[in-house]
């Protein structure tokens, strides 16, 4: 999504055979420094959770999954908790205790939402 969305912008077409390190390259020179579209969504969810989890509304009872029902038949599918879990190094339970201290949590966020380098390909 994020690379089509900079080809769009740059006016490239797929078909033009432009690799996606020269776009990235190309829009950094048109923009500026700027961060990745991953880096924006799993900061804004993080942050999001630690509103929540603070409140005592709906969102709070349905994030932690306390509402009665079944889930659909089929595959296992990715939660709020798993993200969280994976993207903090935390568990359920210890997250919901770290995100009263608010200061705690936005380091914490700031930390867990940087997105590795991506590794450049080698050509030969």
């Amino acid at each position: 999504m994020e690379m089509r969305c900079y080809r769009k912008i740059l006016h490239i077409s797929y078909k033009d055979h432009v690799t996606n390190e020269e776009v990235r390259a190309k829009i950094q020179q048109a923009i500026g420094p700027h961060e990745d579209l991953l880096t924006i969504v799993k900061r804004r969810k993080l942050q999001w959770y630690g509103h929540v989890s603070r409140s005592s509304g709906l969102a709070k009872t349905i994030l932690q999954g306390t509402v009665k029902g079944r889930r659909r038949q089929g595959g296992q599918r990715k939660r709020w908790e798993d993200n969280i879990r994976e993207w903090t190094g935390l568990e359920f339970g210890k997250s919901q205790r770290a995100v009263e201290n608010r200061e705690k949590w936005r380091r914490l966020v700031a930390k867990s939402s940087v997105v590795p380098e991506r590794p450049s390909r080698l050509r030969d």
